[in-house]
């Protein structure tokens, strides 16, 4: 049987941001009635393909782009046509100020009578009879802020399918819609979304639950590093497994075999952590131990970092260094030698306008003292040493911070913490927006902080940088760990699996490994070797 014809057909499109290409000569079709899938792993895409098709920002030149037949640039789109694409994004973009019904006159407008006054009664009513599709019955008259998270989100996707005119072939995207739903939400939005899709809307269902990706779409279209590596593929015909497949692009066996080394004795403990999405977070870690922290947006890994370290509150629980507990605050935290590398190093762990020199000195002064005054001749040779273990380009100790790369600022706020000589080295997506070379040369130092006795936690997206590094990785789900993965379990397909809870809920028993060997052992194993030729 023949296919209707798409309604987007995106035949390639390209994206570069200075020193990455993000999206790389990607397609898509959409066609009538279809609920499509759109998934890949953090960083594969989707997000800079779903701002391209809302006209957030502009593709490179060159992109080939058909909206109902019609060639068209996205950044450029008439009025009309940008009726026929509407997208539900994860954030919602709801005013928590207003009500639900004021949320959904924003953008359409409101039914107004005598003299432009609106008629705030038939509004109500309307915006009841709306939400009522998903089995709500909020007070529509509240702030959105003293409603919950399944409502808001609900109250997002009807303000986006409100006054569809469903006489005219479009485009609705839902970004990570269920992310704040719980089960009958998630199966009421189901069935509008099957709703809307039988009148002829094109959907696009972006979502890192396969489960639900299986249940909803027809056709799934998979990204990894930029690139569409499978496209318009019938649901039907995969499993959740394919997917991961897909997702990751490796064999199993190829990521990793053997365990790593053992540690020594308990360093730090977490224990029942409440926080703004933590629910009673507990682990221990051990000297000379990597432990990596993975799970999606919202499941808390996110959070632990800055909860571990004080920055953000502990509303309940405590953290413990050598069995001594530690205030949530991080003059605390640098007294119990405990070190952050934080995710956002532009607003937080870097002041743009200093000398790289400052920067790394900074945190720690009192050895380069002489009286009153500082010793600039120890402070140079001092930073001299760190920047060239880091392997930090260009060597210049006056050049402001703002003048270097991404990877060489990530490298000097390392740098600036190592020096602290801590025992316990807190890294928040340690290598975020960093490239290759630079990406080696901070696994590396982590690795030998590890190995001189240092305790090291690892909060990533990236499940290639967990791999590489890690020892165990504790699975973020719901701000608790939901599974524990360590030794030859440690692999990309097996933590994009338990992240996304295509298997049943684990968290292992088995005693934690420890690491005793030496860094020339760990470099030989097959593990390390294929690792390092990736």
């Amino acid at each position: 049987m023949n296919e209707p014809a798409s309604i987007l057909d995106i035949r390639s499109i390209s994206k570069t941001y200075p020193g990455q290409l993000a999206l790389d000569n990607a397609h898509l079709q959409i066609r009538p009635g279809e609920i499509h899938a759109l998934i890949g792993q953090n960083g594969s895409g989707k997000s800079t393909l779903i701002k391209l098709i809302a006209g957030y920002i502009k593709a490179d030149h060159g992109a080939k782009v058909f909206f109902n037949n019609q060639q068209i640039d996205l950044w450029q789109l008439s009025p009309q046509q940008r009726t026929q694409i509407r997208i539900v994004h994860q954030d919602l973009g709801l005013v928590n100020t207003l009500s639900a019904i004021e949320n959904l006159g924003l953008g359409r407008g409101y039914e107004t009578g005598f003299a432009g006054r609106i008629k705030w009664r038939a509004e109500a009513k309307r915006c009841q009879e709306l939400l009522l599709r998903f089995g709500l019955a909020p007070d529509v008259r509240s702030p959105l802020a003293t409603l919950t998270s399944g409502e808001r989100a609900a109250i997002a996707i009807v303000r986006a399918l409100q006054d569809w005119n469903f006489d005219q072939p479009g485009i609705l995207i839902l970004d990570e819609p269920t992310a704040a739903l719980n089960r009958s939400e998630v199966d009421a939005l189901f069935r509008e979304v099957r709703r809307v899709a039988s009148l002829g809307v094109g959907v696009v269902f972006v979502s890192h639950i396969l489960d639900e990706v299986l249940s909803l779409a027809g056709k799934v279209t998979v990204l990894r590093d930029g690139k569409v590596v499978a496209a318009s593929q019938d649901v039907q015909q995969l499993d959740a497994m394919d997917l991961v497949q897909l997702m990751v692009g490796r064999e199993l066996s190829l990521e990793r075999s053997g365990a790593k080394s053992q540690s020594g004795h308990v360093v730090l403990e977490a224990e029942n952590l409440f926080g703004i999405t933590l629910r009673g977070l507990s682990f221990k870690s051990h000297e000379r131990e990597i432990i990596g922290i993975a799970g999606l947006i919202g499941s808390g890994r996110e959070e632990v970092a800055n909860c571990l370290f004080g920055v953000t509150p502990r509303f309940m629980g405590k953290v413990l260094v050598n069995k001594k507990k530690v205030f949530a605050h991080p003059h605390q935290s640098i007294k119990a030698r405990m070190a952050l590398v934080p995710a956002d190093r532009k607003r937080i762990g870097l002041i743009l306008s200093e000398r790289l020199e400052d920067h790394i000195a900074l945190p720690r002064l009192s050895p380069l003292r002489k009286g009153l005054t500082l010793n600039y001749k120890r402070l140079k040779s001092d930073v001299t040493n760190w920047v060239t273990e880091l392997k930090i380009d260009p060597p210049i100790l006056r050049r402001k911070m703002e003048k270097f790369s991404g990877g060489n600022q990530q490298k000097a706020v390392l740098a600036r913490w190592l020096r602290t000589d801590p025992k316990i080295l807190i890294l928040d997506e340690p290598t975020q927006g960093v490239d290759i070379g630079s990406k080696s040369a901070v696994y590396d130092r982590v690795e030998k902080f590890a190995e001189q006795g240092g305790t090291v936690i690892v909060a990533s997206s990236d499940t290639d940088e967990l791999v590489r590094l890690c020892d165990r990785v504790l699975i973020m789900r719901s701000g608790v760990v939901a599974c524990e993965l360590f030794g030859d379990e440690i692999t990309a397909s097996r933590i994009v699996t338990e992240t996304l809870g295509a298997t049943s809920n684990r968290v292992s028993s088995r005693v934690v490994p420890r690491r005793i060997t030496t860094k020339v052992i760990r470099d030989t194993s097959p593990a390390s070797s294929s690792r390092e030729k990736q």
